[in-house]
Protein backbone atom coordinates (compact mmCIF):
# COMPACT_ATOMS: atom_id res chain seq x y z
CA UNK A 1 0.00 0.00 0.00
CA UNK A 2 2.97 2.61 0.73
CA UNK A 3 4.94 1.67 -2.05
CA UNK A 4 6.10 4.04 -4.95
CA UNK A 5 4.19 3.69 -8.22
CA UNK A 6 6.21 5.29 -11.34
CA UNK A 7 3.84 6.93 -13.69
CA UNK A 8 4.45 8.66 -16.99
CA UNK A 9 4.09 12.62 -16.75
CA UNK A 10 1.32 12.72 -19.27
CA UNK A 11 -0.66 10.24 -17.28
CA UNK A 12 0.21 12.42 -13.92
CA UNK A 13 -1.20 15.45 -15.40
CA UNK A 14 -4.21 13.63 -16.99
CA UNK A 15 -5.31 11.67 -13.99
CA UNK A 16 -4.56 15.53 -11.85
CA UNK A 17 -7.19 17.33 -14.41
CA UNK A 18 -9.52 14.88 -13.99
CA UNK A 19 -9.68 14.77 -10.23
CA UNK A 20 -9.77 18.78 -10.60
CA UNK A 21 -12.20 18.67 -12.60
CA UNK A 22 -14.39 16.20 -10.74
CA UNK A 23 -13.16 18.35 -7.23
CA UNK A 24 -14.64 21.40 -9.02
CA UNK A 25 -17.63 20.33 -9.89
CA UNK A 26 -19.13 18.37 -6.95
CA UNK A 27 -17.71 20.33 -4.59
CA UNK A 28 -16.35 23.73 -5.58
CA UNK A 29 -19.21 25.24 -8.15
CA UNK A 30 -21.75 23.94 -6.28
CA UNK A 31 -20.74 26.00 -3.34
CA UNK A 32 -19.95 29.25 -5.47
CA UNK A 33 -23.80 29.23 -7.38
CA UNK A 34 -25.23 28.50 -3.77
CA UNK A 35 -23.31 31.53 -2.77
CA UNK A 36 -24.07 33.50 -5.06
CA UNK A 37 -27.60 32.04 -4.96
CA UNK A 38 -28.46 33.27 -1.29
CA UNK A 39 -26.67 37.05 -2.25
CA UNK A 40 -29.25 37.12 -4.80
CA UNK A 41 -32.11 35.85 -2.95
CA UNK A 42 -31.30 38.67 -0.17
CA UNK A 43 -30.57 41.52 -3.44
CA UNK A 44 -34.01 40.40 -4.79
CA UNK A 45 -35.98 40.24 -0.87
CA UNK A 46 -34.25 43.99 -0.80
CA UNK A 47 -35.97 44.57 -4.27
CA UNK A 48 -38.89 43.66 -3.74
CA UNK A 49 -39.61 46.09 -1.11
CA UNK A 50 -39.89 48.40 -2.95
CA UNK A 51 -41.69 47.58 -6.07
CA UNK A 52 -45.42 47.57 -5.70
CA UNK A 53 -45.77 44.22 -7.53
CA UNK A 54 -42.68 41.79 -6.22
CA UNK A 55 -40.69 39.71 -8.39
CA UNK A 56 -42.66 36.35 -8.88
CA UNK A 57 -40.60 33.13 -7.50
CA UNK A 58 -41.73 31.96 -12.08
CA UNK A 59 -39.29 34.34 -12.72
CA UNK A 60 -36.71 33.48 -10.61
CA UNK A 61 -36.79 29.53 -11.25
CA UNK A 62 -33.76 28.25 -13.03
CA UNK A 63 -33.75 27.92 -16.62
CA UNK A 64 -32.95 24.59 -16.94
CA UNK A 65 -35.69 23.73 -14.94
CA UNK A 66 -38.76 25.47 -16.71
CA UNK A 67 -36.35 24.29 -19.86
CA UNK A 68 -37.82 21.03 -18.31
CA UNK A 69 -40.43 21.54 -17.28
CA UNK A 70 -42.36 23.03 -19.81
CA UNK A 71 -41.04 19.88 -22.30
CA UNK A 72 -42.87 17.30 -20.15
CA UNK A 73 -45.90 19.35 -19.63
CA UNK A 74 -49.07 16.92 -20.49
CA UNK A 75 -50.38 19.19 -22.97
CA UNK A 76 -47.00 19.33 -24.68
CA UNK A 77 -46.88 15.78 -24.07
CA UNK A 78 -50.16 15.02 -25.91
CA UNK A 79 -48.95 17.82 -28.58
CA UNK A 80 -45.43 15.26 -28.95
CA UNK A 81 -47.59 12.62 -29.91
CA UNK A 82 -49.90 13.76 -32.42
CA UNK A 83 -46.90 15.78 -34.29
CA UNK A 84 -45.13 12.62 -34.27
CA UNK A 85 -47.82 10.91 -35.85
CA UNK A 86 -48.99 13.59 -38.69
CA UNK A 87 -44.81 13.57 -39.10
CA UNK A 88 -44.53 10.07 -38.88
CA UNK A 89 -41.32 10.65 -36.95
CA UNK A 90 -40.10 8.76 -33.93
CA UNK A 91 -41.64 10.66 -30.49
CA UNK A 92 -38.36 11.02 -29.30
CA UNK A 93 -37.31 13.42 -32.49
CA UNK A 94 -40.61 15.11 -31.95
CA UNK A 95 -39.43 15.55 -28.24
CA UNK A 96 -36.26 16.68 -28.90
CA UNK A 97 -38.22 19.53 -31.20
CA UNK A 98 -40.12 20.81 -28.44
CA UNK A 99 -37.27 21.03 -26.04
CA UNK A 100 -35.73 23.22 -28.51
CA UNK A 101 -38.58 25.34 -29.01
CA UNK A 102 -39.14 25.74 -25.31
CA UNK A 103 -35.05 26.28 -24.94
CA UNK A 104 -35.98 29.47 -27.52
CA UNK A 105 -38.60 30.83 -25.87
CA UNK A 106 -37.87 30.84 -22.12
CA UNK A 107 -35.73 33.55 -21.07
CA UNK A 108 -32.70 33.57 -18.58
CA UNK A 109 -34.19 36.36 -16.28
CA UNK A 110 -31.22 38.37 -14.29
CA UNK A 111 -32.62 41.05 -11.69
CA UNK A 112 -29.34 42.52 -11.44
CA UNK A 113 -29.19 43.30 -15.26
CA UNK A 114 -32.85 44.34 -15.58
CA UNK A 115 -32.54 46.56 -12.39
CA UNK A 116 -29.54 47.44 -12.75
CA UNK A 117 -28.39 47.76 -15.81
CA UNK A 118 -31.03 47.68 -17.94
CA UNK A 119 -33.46 50.39 -15.95
CA UNK A 120 -30.41 52.80 -16.04
CA UNK A 121 -29.68 52.35 -19.57
CA UNK A 122 -33.66 52.92 -20.84
CA UNK A 123 -33.80 56.06 -18.70
CA UNK A 124 -30.69 57.24 -20.09
CA UNK A 125 -31.75 56.51 -23.94
CA UNK A 126 -35.26 58.29 -23.22
CA UNK A 127 -34.10 60.63 -21.62
CA UNK A 128 -31.35 61.57 -24.33
CA UNK A 129 -33.71 61.47 -27.42
CA UNK A 130 -37.32 62.88 -25.62
CA UNK A 131 -38.83 64.78 -23.27
CA UNK A 132 -40.60 62.17 -21.88
CA UNK A 133 -44.08 62.64 -19.93
CA UNK A 134 -47.02 60.32 -18.16
CA UNK A 135 -50.00 61.22 -19.51
CA UNK A 136 -53.29 59.96 -18.25
CA UNK A 137 -52.94 58.09 -14.54
CA UNK A 138 -55.50 56.97 -12.25
CA UNK A 139 -52.96 56.06 -9.17
CA UNK A 140 -56.39 55.23 -7.10
CA UNK A 141 -58.14 52.48 -9.91
CA UNK A 142 -54.18 50.82 -10.11
CA UNK A 143 -53.85 50.91 -6.22
CA UNK A 144 -57.45 48.76 -6.28
CA UNK A 145 -55.57 45.57 -8.14
CA UNK A 146 -55.58 43.08 -5.69
CA UNK A 147 -51.60 41.81 -4.64
CA UNK A 148 -52.63 38.39 -6.14
CA UNK A 149 -53.70 39.28 -9.79
CA UNK A 150 -51.44 38.68 -12.76
CA UNK A 151 -51.36 42.23 -14.62
CA UNK A 152 -50.89 42.36 -18.54
CA UNK A 153 -50.03 46.22 -19.99
CA UNK A 154 -51.78 45.74 -23.42
CA UNK A 155 -50.08 48.58 -25.59
CA UNK A 156 -50.16 50.31 -28.86
CA UNK A 157 -47.22 49.51 -30.74
CA UNK A 158 -45.60 53.19 -31.99
CA UNK A 159 -41.98 52.25 -32.16
CA UNK A 160 -39.37 50.08 -30.71
CA UNK A 161 -38.46 52.81 -28.76
CA UNK A 162 -42.13 51.22 -26.70
CA UNK A 163 -40.19 48.83 -24.88
CA UNK A 164 -37.68 51.35 -23.59
CA UNK A 165 -40.08 53.60 -22.53
CA UNK A 166 -42.36 51.46 -20.26
CA UNK A 167 -39.91 49.68 -18.51
CA UNK A 168 -38.33 52.70 -17.20
CA UNK A 169 -41.76 54.07 -16.35
CA UNK A 170 -42.66 50.98 -14.91
CA UNK A 171 -39.33 49.96 -13.21
CA UNK A 172 -40.89 51.78 -9.52
CA UNK A 173 -43.96 49.26 -9.42
CA UNK A 174 -42.65 45.21 -11.27
CA UNK A 175 -40.14 43.78 -13.74
CA UNK A 176 -42.04 43.54 -17.12
CA UNK A 177 -41.76 40.36 -19.50
CA UNK A 178 -42.80 41.24 -23.09
CA UNK A 179 -42.73 39.08 -26.09
CA UNK A 180 -39.87 40.17 -28.53
CA UNK A 181 -40.55 38.98 -32.54
CA UNK A 182 -37.21 37.54 -34.34
CA UNK A 183 -35.36 41.04 -35.31
CA UNK A 184 -34.22 40.47 -31.45
CA UNK A 185 -32.69 36.66 -31.84
CA UNK A 186 -29.03 38.27 -33.14
CA UNK A 187 -26.29 38.13 -31.26
CA UNK A 188 -25.30 39.96 -28.80
CA UNK A 189 -28.79 41.47 -28.26
CA UNK A 190 -30.49 37.92 -28.07
CA UNK A 191 -28.11 37.16 -24.70
CA UNK A 192 -28.90 40.63 -23.28
CA UNK A 193 -32.68 40.82 -24.26
CA UNK A 194 -33.07 37.19 -22.36
CA UNK A 195 -31.42 38.59 -19.20
CA UNK A 196 -33.92 41.08 -19.09
CA UNK A 197 -36.86 38.21 -19.00
CA UNK A 198 -37.80 38.77 -22.46
CA UNK A 199 -38.92 35.06 -24.40
CA UNK A 200 -38.84 35.01 -27.88
CA UNK A 201 -41.56 34.47 -30.81
CA UNK A 202 -41.88 33.03 -34.39
CA UNK A 203 -44.73 35.61 -35.06
CA UNK A 204 -45.08 33.76 -38.49
CA UNK A 205 -45.52 30.32 -37.41
CA UNK A 206 -48.06 28.09 -38.43
CA UNK A 207 -46.22 24.80 -36.57
CA UNK A 208 -49.13 23.39 -34.15
CA UNK A 209 -46.25 21.86 -32.20
CA UNK A 210 -43.84 25.29 -31.68
CA UNK A 211 -47.71 27.01 -30.95
CA UNK A 212 -48.33 24.89 -28.30
CA UNK A 213 -45.06 25.39 -26.07
CA UNK A 214 -45.69 29.09 -26.67
CA UNK A 215 -48.82 28.77 -25.48
CA UNK A 216 -48.04 26.76 -22.01
CA UNK A 217 -45.23 28.68 -21.63
CA UNK A 218 -47.29 32.08 -21.57
CA UNK A 219 -50.09 30.63 -19.33
CA UNK A 220 -47.76 29.18 -17.01
CA UNK A 221 -45.89 32.59 -16.77
CA UNK A 222 -49.59 33.97 -16.23
CA UNK A 223 -50.50 31.45 -13.51
CA UNK A 224 -47.69 32.01 -11.74
CA UNK A 225 -48.28 35.85 -11.70
CA UNK A 226 -45.49 37.34 -13.66
CA UNK A 227 -46.27 40.88 -14.90
CA UNK A 228 -46.25 40.87 -18.96
CA UNK A 229 -46.53 43.40 -21.38
CA UNK A 230 -47.75 42.91 -25.33
CA UNK A 231 -48.44 44.43 -28.32
CA UNK A 232 -52.09 43.20 -29.49
CA UNK A 233 -51.44 44.70 -33.02
CA UNK A 234 -49.15 41.97 -33.41
CA UNK A 235 -46.39 44.42 -35.24
CA UNK A 236 -45.23 47.97 -35.04
CA UNK A 237 -48.07 50.44 -37.14
CA UNK A 238 -47.50 51.15 -40.16
CA UNK A 239 -50.47 54.11 -40.84
CA UNK A 240 -50.17 55.90 -37.73
CA UNK A 241 -53.10 54.29 -36.37
CA UNK A 242 -53.92 51.94 -33.56
CA UNK A 243 -54.14 48.98 -35.53
CA UNK A 244 -56.97 46.14 -35.07
CA UNK A 245 -55.92 43.37 -32.49
CA UNK A 246 -54.08 40.05 -32.95
CA UNK A 247 -55.88 37.34 -30.88
CA UNK A 248 -52.39 35.44 -30.61
CA UNK A 249 -51.25 35.84 -27.25
CA UNK A 250 -54.28 36.69 -26.13
CA UNK A 251 -56.03 33.83 -26.46
CA UNK A 252 -53.64 31.77 -24.83
CA UNK A 253 -54.19 33.78 -21.28
CA UNK A 254 -57.37 33.49 -22.11
CA UNK A 255 -57.50 29.70 -23.00
CA UNK A 256 -58.35 27.18 -20.35
CA UNK A 257 -59.08 30.53 -17.44
CA UNK A 258 -60.96 28.73 -14.73
CA UNK A 259 -62.20 32.20 -12.90
CA UNK A 260 -63.30 29.66 -10.07
CA UNK A 261 -59.64 28.58 -9.21
CA UNK A 262 -57.14 30.45 -11.86
CA UNK A 263 -55.97 33.91 -9.84
CA UNK A 264 -57.32 36.98 -11.73
CA UNK A 265 -55.50 38.92 -14.77
CA UNK A 266 -55.96 42.25 -15.01
CA UNK A 267 -55.32 44.19 -18.31
CA UNK A 268 -53.94 47.48 -17.92
CA UNK A 269 -54.52 49.67 -21.33
CA UNK A 270 -51.44 51.59 -22.13
CA UNK A 271 -51.00 54.42 -25.06
CA UNK A 272 -47.52 55.95 -26.01
CA UNK A 273 -47.04 58.84 -28.73
CA UNK A 274 -44.06 60.88 -30.07
CA UNK A 275 -43.27 63.74 -31.46
CA UNK A 276 -41.16 61.67 -33.61
CA UNK A 277 -40.70 58.24 -34.34
CA UNK A 278 -37.49 57.06 -35.29
CA UNK A 279 -38.47 54.38 -37.57
CA UNK A 280 -41.09 56.67 -39.39
CA UNK A 281 -40.10 56.64 -42.81
CA UNK A 282 -39.07 52.83 -42.55
CA UNK A 283 -42.31 52.08 -41.20
CA UNK A 284 -44.25 54.40 -44.20
CA UNK A 285 -42.07 52.97 -46.92
CA UNK A 286 -42.75 49.38 -45.94
CA UNK A 287 -46.64 50.63 -46.13
CA UNK A 288 -46.27 51.75 -49.76
CA UNK A 289 -44.34 48.91 -50.83
CA UNK A 290 -46.96 46.36 -49.16
CA UNK A 291 -44.75 44.39 -47.79
CA UNK A 292 -43.77 44.53 -43.37
CA UNK A 293 -40.32 44.09 -44.47
CA UNK A 294 -37.96 46.66 -43.25
CA UNK A 295 -34.61 46.43 -44.71
CA UNK A 296 -32.71 49.61 -44.20
CA UNK A 297 -29.81 50.44 -47.42
CA UNK A 298 -26.64 50.96 -45.30
CA UNK A 299 -25.93 54.66 -46.99
CA UNK A 300 -28.90 55.28 -45.58
CA UNK A 301 -28.27 53.97 -41.85
CA UNK A 302 -24.82 55.57 -42.24
CA UNK A 303 -25.83 58.80 -42.90
CA UNK A 304 -28.16 59.34 -40.06
CA UNK A 305 -26.15 57.53 -37.44
CA UNK A 306 -23.28 59.65 -38.40
CA UNK A 307 -24.93 63.04 -38.45
CA UNK A 308 -26.63 62.04 -35.26
CA UNK A 309 -22.64 61.58 -33.36
CA UNK A 310 -21.24 64.47 -35.38
CA UNK A 311 -24.57 66.93 -33.65
CA UNK A 312 -23.58 65.02 -30.53
CA UNK A 313 -20.23 65.80 -30.49
CA UNK A 314 -20.70 69.37 -31.82
CA UNK A 315 -23.31 70.11 -28.79
CA UNK A 316 -26.17 71.03 -32.03
CA UNK A 317 -28.29 67.80 -31.19
CA UNK A 318 -32.06 69.21 -30.16
CA UNK A 319 -34.10 66.25 -28.86
CA UNK A 320 -36.69 64.50 -30.66
CA UNK A 321 -39.76 66.62 -29.10
CA UNK A 322 -41.95 64.72 -26.49
CA UNK A 323 -42.68 61.24 -25.62
CA UNK A 324 -45.43 60.33 -23.70
CA UNK A 325 -46.78 57.42 -22.29
CA UNK A 326 -50.61 57.68 -20.41
CA UNK A 327 -52.58 54.40 -19.18
CA UNK A 328 -56.59 53.62 -19.06
CA UNK A 329 -58.85 51.86 -17.19
CA UNK A 330 -57.44 48.48 -16.08
CA UNK A 331 -60.03 45.28 -16.75
CA UNK A 332 -60.39 42.59 -14.71
CA UNK A 333 -60.49 39.38 -16.59
CA UNK A 334 -62.96 37.40 -14.19
CA UNK A 335 -65.07 40.01 -14.36
CA UNK A 336 -64.82 40.20 -17.84
CA UNK A 337 -65.54 36.94 -18.17
CA UNK A 338 -68.64 37.17 -15.96
CA UNK A 339 -70.39 39.61 -18.28
CA UNK A 340 -69.89 37.98 -21.53
CA UNK A 341 -70.53 34.30 -21.55
CA UNK A 342 -69.65 34.64 -25.57
CA UNK A 343 -66.69 35.32 -27.88
CA UNK A 344 -64.62 36.76 -25.33
CA UNK A 345 -61.09 36.38 -26.45
CA UNK A 346 -62.56 39.13 -29.73
CA UNK A 347 -64.82 41.18 -27.10
CA UNK A 348 -61.92 41.25 -24.62
CA UNK A 349 -59.25 42.41 -27.30
CA UNK A 350 -62.03 45.08 -29.09
CA UNK A 351 -62.50 46.10 -25.67
CA UNK A 352 -58.99 46.94 -24.69
CA UNK A 353 -58.31 48.48 -27.99
CA UNK A 354 -61.06 50.95 -27.40
CA UNK A 355 -59.48 51.91 -24.32
CA UNK A 356 -55.98 52.51 -25.25
CA UNK A 357 -57.66 54.59 -28.17
CA UNK A 358 -58.86 56.86 -26.08
CA UNK A 359 -55.98 57.49 -23.94
CA UNK A 360 -53.35 57.76 -26.44
CA UNK A 361 -51.50 61.42 -25.60
CA UNK A 362 -52.09 64.33 -27.81
CA UNK A 363 -48.64 65.90 -28.68
CA UNK A 364 -47.39 69.28 -30.91
CA UNK A 365 -46.15 67.73 -33.77
CA UNK A 366 -49.68 64.96 -34.66
CA UNK A 367 -51.76 68.43 -34.00
CA UNK A 368 -49.66 70.64 -36.45
CA UNK A 369 -49.49 67.83 -38.72
CA UNK A 370 -53.06 67.08 -38.80
CA UNK A 371 -53.39 71.32 -39.30
CA UNK A 372 -51.06 70.98 -42.15
CA UNK A 373 -52.80 68.49 -44.43
CA UNK A 374 -55.59 70.72 -44.83
CA UNK A 375 -54.61 72.88 -47.58
CA UNK A 376 -51.88 73.61 -49.28
CA UNK A 377 -50.41 76.61 -47.20
CA UNK A 378 -50.70 78.74 -43.75
CA UNK A 379 -49.74 81.41 -42.38
CA UNK A 380 -48.20 81.19 -38.61
CA UNK A 381 -51.21 82.93 -37.31
CA UNK A 382 -53.83 80.29 -38.79
CA UNK A 383 -51.66 77.13 -37.87
CA UNK A 384 -52.10 78.60 -34.42
CA UNK A 385 -55.97 79.21 -34.48
CA UNK A 386 -56.56 75.77 -36.22
CA UNK A 387 -54.48 74.46 -33.56
CA UNK A 388 -56.11 75.46 -30.93
CA UNK A 389 -59.66 74.52 -32.03
CA UNK A 390 -58.41 71.18 -32.47
CA UNK A 391 -56.93 70.87 -29.13
CA UNK A 392 -60.19 72.38 -27.28
CA UNK A 393 -61.94 69.90 -29.17
CA UNK A 394 -60.24 66.70 -28.26
CA UNK A 395 -60.00 68.06 -24.46
CA UNK A 396 -63.96 68.75 -24.75
CA UNK A 397 -64.27 64.81 -25.69
CA UNK A 398 -62.00 63.72 -22.65
CA UNK A 399 -58.51 63.14 -25.00
CA UNK A 400 -55.76 63.65 -22.68
CA UNK A 401 -53.75 66.93 -23.95
CA UNK A 402 -49.85 67.50 -23.60
CA UNK A 403 -48.27 70.63 -24.30
CA UNK A 404 -45.37 71.55 -23.21
CA UNK A 405 -45.60 74.38 -20.58
CA UNK A 406 -49.40 74.08 -20.75
CA UNK A 407 -48.99 76.95 -23.26
CA UNK A 408 -50.85 76.37 -26.48
CA UNK A 409 -49.16 79.30 -28.57
CA UNK A 410 -45.64 77.62 -27.49
CA UNK A 411 -46.52 74.45 -28.14
CA UNK A 412 -47.28 75.22 -32.38
CA UNK A 413 -43.98 76.93 -32.08
CA UNK A 414 -42.47 73.46 -31.02
CA UNK A 415 -44.58 71.60 -33.22
CA UNK A 416 -43.29 73.73 -36.69
CA UNK A 417 -39.85 73.87 -35.67
CA UNK A 418 -39.76 70.10 -35.17
CA UNK A 419 -41.13 70.06 -38.72
CA UNK A 420 -39.14 72.47 -40.09
CA UNK A 421 -35.75 70.84 -38.99
CA UNK A 422 -36.92 67.60 -40.41
CA UNK A 423 -37.61 69.93 -43.97
CA UNK A 424 -41.16 68.05 -43.78
CA UNK A 425 -42.35 71.60 -43.81
CA UNK A 426 -40.95 74.41 -45.95
CA UNK A 427 -41.03 78.15 -44.82
CA UNK A 428 -41.74 80.60 -47.76
CA UNK A 429 -42.72 84.21 -47.92
CA UNK A 430 -43.95 84.14 -43.87
CA UNK A 431 -46.45 80.72 -44.99
CA UNK A 432 -45.60 77.39 -43.91
CA UNK A 433 -46.66 74.64 -46.89
CA UNK A 434 -45.69 70.75 -46.68
CA UNK A 435 -42.89 69.51 -48.71
CA UNK A 436 -44.68 67.03 -51.16
CA UNK A 437 -42.15 64.22 -50.88
CA UNK A 438 -42.99 64.37 -47.45
CA UNK A 439 -46.81 64.60 -47.08
CA UNK A 440 -47.17 60.47 -46.07
CA UNK A 441 -45.02 61.20 -43.15
CA UNK A 442 -47.00 64.11 -42.01
CA UNK A 443 -50.04 61.68 -42.57
CA UNK A 444 -48.60 59.40 -40.11
CA UNK A 445 -48.58 61.23 -37.38
CA UNK A 446 -51.94 63.26 -38.00
CA UNK A 447 -53.33 59.67 -38.20
CA UNK A 448 -52.02 58.49 -34.66
CA UNK A 449 -54.54 61.46 -33.14
CA UNK A 450 -57.20 61.67 -35.84
CA UNK A 451 -59.88 59.09 -34.06
CA UNK A 452 -59.87 61.52 -31.18
CA UNK A 453 -61.38 64.37 -33.23
CA UNK A 454 -64.12 64.18 -36.05
CA UNK A 455 -62.35 67.69 -37.38
CA UNK A 456 -59.37 65.52 -38.48
CA UNK A 457 -59.63 62.77 -41.63
CA UNK A 458 -57.12 60.10 -41.46
CA UNK A 459 -55.28 60.03 -44.26
CA UNK A 460 -54.25 56.66 -46.30
CA UNK A 461 -52.54 55.86 -49.22
CA UNK A 462 -54.97 55.90 -51.89
CA UNK A 463 -55.47 59.48 -50.46
CA UNK A 464 -52.06 60.82 -52.28
CA UNK A 465 -50.71 60.88 -55.63
CA UNK A 466 -47.94 58.87 -56.47
CA UNK A 467 -45.53 61.76 -56.42
CA UNK A 468 -46.34 62.49 -52.86
CA UNK A 469 -45.47 58.45 -52.37
CA UNK A 470 -42.29 57.90 -54.49
CA UNK A 471 -39.73 59.05 -52.85
CA UNK A 472 -40.30 57.50 -49.35
CA UNK A 473 -41.11 54.49 -51.09
CA UNK A 474 -37.21 54.63 -52.22
CA UNK A 475 -35.72 53.84 -48.93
Amino acid sequence: MTQAVELPLWLLVLILGFATVTFASHFLFPSVRWFFRKRLERAVARLNERLERPIEPFKLARRYDMVQRLSYDPEVARAIAEHAAEEQIPEQVAFEKAQRYAREIVPRFSATAYFGFGIRLAKLISRGFYRVRLGAFDEARLKEVSPDATVVFVMNHRSNMDYVLVTWLAAERSHLSYAVGEWARVWPLRALIRSMGAYFIRRRSRNALYRKVLSRYVRMATEGGVTQAMFPEGGLSLTGEVGAPKMGLLSYIIDGFDPETNRDVVFLPVAMNYDRVLEDRVLVAANVKGVRKFGLRFKYVAHHVGTHLWQRITRRFHRFGYASVSFGSPVSLKSFMSENDKKVPERLAQDLMGRIRAVVPVLPVPVVAAVMLEKDSHSRDEVADRFQTLVAGMEAHGAHVHMPRNDLDYAVEVGLRLLAMRKLIVEEGGRYRVNTSDRAILAFYANSIAHLSEAITPIYLSDLSPAEVADVAKL
